[in-house]
């Protein structure tokens, strides 16, 4: 009987002691990552889109589509419970995201589409090496920098750092981190430019196989859990349908963390880089 109390004793413990453990299920969710492109809005047409964020507590979402109109009907129609932070998309088709960088016509898709009077940033854009020193990419940089907006980069480490070269005060979400770039040179490059997010969709290496967010990733969610923000990246319909399946996992590392610091990653920081709009 003793040693049944001193179990339970024990077992009471290690709940109380991971702090973010009984909230995590209960966080609200900002998606920092999220397509609404025109291959999904005719198989999950806006009233079933927002059904999928409310049964996830997904309650904000970072919305970007290709061409812009998704993002536009989203923002434009106000969903009740859900705030939409509106990124100008340098896309018009599916080809774009080849040749945009050298495209002048997209340019003026970025200065016509801007005059909307909403967006908060440029992107999700991709950019690898010196592909970002292209004259399009450095000009929208500058139109980005010179209007305090973010630019969310899906590129590879050398472009990341051209483009904080085009303009060092650029503030820049990276899409998934780089995917596999080692966390001592993503700690460096966080520790580099203050205006560096991290988003964490795709980084298969937070959590080990069994489930456990690793001991390198703790280390540097602890040092910078107010420059990481996680999202769904809905690029194409099939991350659309295991969409549940991504918020889960998501809650699952999450609850692991100290509640604090779960709380910054899952909401908090959105609700500070996007402010004052945050929570609305």
């Amino acid at each position: 009987m003793a040693l049944f109390r001193i179990v339970r004793c024990l077992a009471v413990a290690a709940l109380v002691s991971t702090p973010g453990a009984a909230d995590a299920q209960e966080l609200r969710l900002f998606d920092a990552h999220l397509h609404y492109n025109q291959e999904a809005m005719s198989l999950y047409p806006l009233d079933k889109a927002l059904e999928i964020f409310r049964r996830n507590g997904v309650t904000g979402i970072l919305a970007t589509s290709r061409p812009n109109l998704g993002t536009n009907q989203l923002f434009e129609t106000k969903p009740p419970g859900l705030w939409v932070v509106p990124f100008l998309r340098p896309y018009r088709v599916r080809s774009d995201v080849q040749t945009w960088s050298t495209d002048p016509a997209i340019y003026e898709l970025i200065q016509t589409e801007y005059k909307k009077g909403y967006y908060r940033g440029i992107g999700e854009f991709h950019i690898y090496g010196e592909g970002a020193r292209a004259e399009i990419v450095k000009k929208t940089v500058e139109f980005a920098g010179q209007r305090d907006m973010w630019l969310h980069a899906h590129c590879d480490e050398p472009a990341l750092v051209i483009l904080f070269q085009h303009n060092p005060r650029a503030k820049i979400i990276w899409a998934h981190t780089g995917f596999t770039t080692p966390l001592p040179r993503v700690r460096e490059l966080l520790e580099q430019h203050p205006g560096l997010i991290a988003e964490m969709s795709y980084r298969s290496d937070i959590t080990d196989g069994s489930g456990q967010v690793t001991a390198e990733w703790r280390a540097l969610i602890a040092r910078h859990s107010d420059r990481v923000v996680i999202g769904s990246d809905t690029w194409i319909n099939e991350r659309w349908f295991g969409y549940d399946t991504l918020m889960k996992n998501y809650r699952g590392w999450l609850a692991q963390l100290p509640a604090d610091q779960a709380q910054r990653i899952a909401y908090g920081n959105a609700e500070r880089l996007f402010g004052p709009k945050g929570g609305e």
